[in-house]
């Protein structure tokens, strides 16, 4: 299947997107929760490094990060078969024909820098022109680098450009300043097919590293610590292609909790273990009166009272997710009293803010901590989606706050939300999406 031309993933990318919704009382129903995009986009990318055969990943979410991760694959020279409807993607990798990762797809999305290693391993060379996504502060790149620099990769950086050469790699020891799930995920594809053994310290603990890890280790990789914080990865000489099932999304999971509670419904999740990869999240969703019954790969969510004030402090897993604190900062506006929240991950998390403001919220933010003081009615008006995470969280305030709500720049909700419309209008919500 040919490369689609990069004009046509420019003029995708300049449509504009916006969300309307309305409030429409309890939500209520069943709903799949979807394949996990950050299983997904390393997964990808690992599909690359097998140089025969076809990789089949299923449960594959329909967002436009996968499909830029695909436009990707198919430029660098892979054959790509994607079915959305069907949650399906078929990968060969055969042929890998370039090396360069151009900017006018690795803007798009920040999941690019996982191509770096599949790319370097392929090609012996890897140009990276930079990477998007979400701003969301100081979130650098370098301890990619420096990793791929340990084991043997020769780097030369001009301007915006890198540039990776892979002469003589060798398994060597690495440490991560912070543990990066992205960063885990890098360094293990690269050191799984380079002579040696490398250990890799401060590693990420994220359920979906572990599924990448799961999947790598199904294509023949010698991968042992995944989930202590300590891996262990034994260079082979090839990787195969195999079928794999992705885990689901513990974050559209936990945004579809909120759903239920924010507008006290009763909605069923279908998506096996979802509970056990919440983390903290669990926890603090049942400190705010959210009851989650697991029911084997359905858990039930209902909030049989009042909403309670929380306070919540991010960390890295198990600790309470990053991606999830803005979505929980919608539902504290309905909670009476004060919830307090220390953001420890990204220094931008908080765009939210002010937005939830222009809504009607009271809340303020200093630095790493904000404040909200929940109990105050929202009021629809035009919200801009700074961000996916500050988009969905706009979602989740518009199903209760009175009159319309239209979230401007809602192409970074398309990133991370498959059918966001469908799913949540057939739980009974009002929302509609618009492009122009």
């Amino acid at each position: 299947m040919p490369a689609q031309p990069l004009h046509l993933l420019k003029e995708r990318h300049m449509t504009e997107v916006q969300y309307r919704v309305r409030p429409a009382g309890p939500l209520n129903g069943t709903v799949v929760v979807q394949g996990a995009k950050n299983a997904a986009l390393p997964m990808i990318g690992a599909a690359l490094l097998a140089r025969r055969g076809q990789t089949v990943l299923r449960n594959v979410p329909a967002i436009t990060d996968v499909q830029h991760a695909v436009d990707l694959a198919r430029l660098l020279g892979a054959q790509v078969e994607y079915h959305p409807s069907d949650r399906l993607l078929v990968i060969d990798a055969t042929e890998i024909t370039s090396s360069r990762l151009p900017a006018d797809l690795t803007r798009l999305f920040r999941g690019s820098v996982l191509f770096l290693a599949p790319v370097l391993h392929r090609r012996g060379e890897v140009i990276f022109e930079g990477a998007g996504g979400c701003a969301l502060g100081t979130r650098g790149l370098d301890f990619h680098y420096r990793g791929l620099a340990r084991l043997g990769g020769h780097i030369e950086e001009q301007g915006t450009t890198i540039s990776i050469k892979a002469s003589n790699l060798r398994g060597a020891d690495l440490y991560l300043d912070t543990p990066s799930h992205t960063g885990t995920e890098n360094l293990i594809m690269a050191a799984a097919l380079t002579p040696g053994r490398t250990v890799i310290e401060n590693a990420a603990l994220e359920p979906e590293v572990l599924d990448v890890v799961a999947m790598l280790t199904a294509m023949g990789a010698q991968i042992s610590g995944a989930g202590t914080g300590r891996i262990v990865v034994t260079g082979v000489d090839e990787l195969h292609a195999v079928e794999y099932t992705i885990m689901p999304d513990r974050m559209d999971a936990g945004v579809l909790t909120i759903a239920a509670a924010i507008t006290g419904g009763a909605v069923n999740l279908v998506g096996d273990a979802v509970l056990d990869h919440f983390g903290v999240a669990t926890h603090k969703l049942h400190q705010m009166g959210i009851e989650l019954t697991p029911a084997g790969a359905v858990t039930s969510v209902t909030r049989p009272g009042q909403l309670h004030p929380i306070n919540v402090i991010t960390d890295t897993h198990p600790g309470f997710a990053t991606d999830l604190q803005p979505p929980l900062m919608a539902l504290a506006t309905q909670a009476s009293g004060t919830s307090y929240f220390r953001e420890r991950i990204h220094d931008a998390r908080y765009a939210l803010a002010g937005e939830l403001t222009k809504l009607g919220a009271d809340l303020t933010v200093n630095g790493e901590k904000a404040v909200v003081h929940g109990g105050k009615p929202l009021r629809g008006t035009e919200v801009i989606a700074r961000d996916l995470r500050t988009g969905i969280g706009l979602v989740l305030a518009g199903l209760v706050a009175d009159g319309e709500t239209v979230i401007g720049n809602g192409a970074m909700i398309d990133r991370g939300h498959a059918d966001l419309t469908g799913r949540f209008t057939a739980l009974g919500a009002d929302i509609t999406r618009e492009e122009s």
